[in-house]
């Protein structure tokens, strides 16, 4: 496998877990991967918030990375992935990074410790232990209003030294906060946006990409986005967010992610919108709402 540190940039797709009558859907899942994979993709989270990773049951995990890898192995275009791994106990994570040791993957995307609110010493020592512990690199994941307590840049500075640490996805939901990230980081840490409201922005302001739901739908106006920013054509960056800037609104007006799902039910990329609970599917009027914006679309693009 590739050095995840290198292909660490661009536009990250976190795949949503298609499901049907409560299991895997592997047909629809092969579907999504050749049609993303033939997309200006950079690389697949698998197994994280956006692929219903806390609900997949004994055996699906390493499952969908089974058919992910081997359906890009029967295309035309290999990308990266990384495992979404979460859990409170690191203990237990290391258990599970020794699991998945020799799963086909490139990396991990592991969360802060949720509920429990570590101090910074103890997400320092936490993640160090992982670190050590990893076949794999580990990109991390701060996302305080999901877990109760954020990787401030004193300790996340601590942590980009780890040879092992190679990268964010930001939701640290402080601009602030990001903008001295990514000016006081080791040149070769990634910092990838977790915020799709906040996609342009962050790149303006120097991160290296975006880890983007939304992008799902509309796939190449998100890359392009990308490569216009990186090019200095600010403006030409503009005009191409401004095309999407709703769609990632709209996309989170009920917890995601629900509202992709739907979507790419419609659109005939997955057999079912179907999630698992906690998680309930759209209600009948954003479902209205998302067909409208799906027909529209469809009369532009004509």
């Amino acid at each position: 496998m590739t050095e995840l540190r290198e292909h660490l940039h661009g536009l990250w797709l976190p795949l949503v877990t298609p499901f049907r009558d409560g299991k895997l859907d592997e047909t629809s899942l092969r579907r999504l991967i050749r049609h993303y994979s033939g997309q200006a993709v950079d690389g697949f989270i698998l197994g994280a918030t956006s692929g219903e990773g806390m609900t997949l049951r004994e055996g699906e995990l390493e499952r969908l990375v089974a058919v992910v890898r081997d359906e890009m192995a029967s295309g035309r275009r290999t990308l990266p992935i990384c495992l979404g791994l979460s859990g409170a106990d690191t203990a237990r994570l290391k258990d599970r990074l020794d699991e998945t040791a020799d799963w086909p993957i490139e990396g991990y995307l592991i969360a802060s410790p949720y509920y429990v609110r570590p101090s910074q010493r103890g997400l320092l020592a936490h993640f160090e232990a992982l670190a050590d512990h990893a076949a794999w690199p580990i990109a991390l994941y701060n996302i305080p209003y999901r877990c109760a307590v954020n990787i401030t840049n004193q300790t996340m500075l601590r942590l980009a030294e780890h040879p092992n640490i190679v990268g964010l996805k930001d939701c640290g939901a402080s601009r602030e906060q990001s903008i001295a990230l990514l000016r006081d980081r080791p040149k070769s840490f990634r910092v990838l946006t977790g915020e799709d409201a906040n996609y342009l922005e962050a790149l303006t302001d120097g991160a290296d990409g975006g880890i983007v739901l939304s992008a799902h739908v509309e796939t190449a106006t998100f890359a392009a986005v990308y490569a216009e920013a990186k090019r200095g054509n600010h403006d030409a960056a503009q005009a191409r967010w401004h095309e999407v800037a709703e769609l990632t609104k709209l996309l989170f007006t009920e917890p995601s992610p629900a509202p992709a799902k739907y979507w790419l039910w419609r659109s005939g990329l997955i057999d079912s919108p179907e999630v698992r609970l906690p998680m309930v599917e759209v209600s009948s009027e954003l479902a209205a709402t998302i067909d409208r914006e799906i027909e529209r679309r469809m009369k532009v693009a004509a």
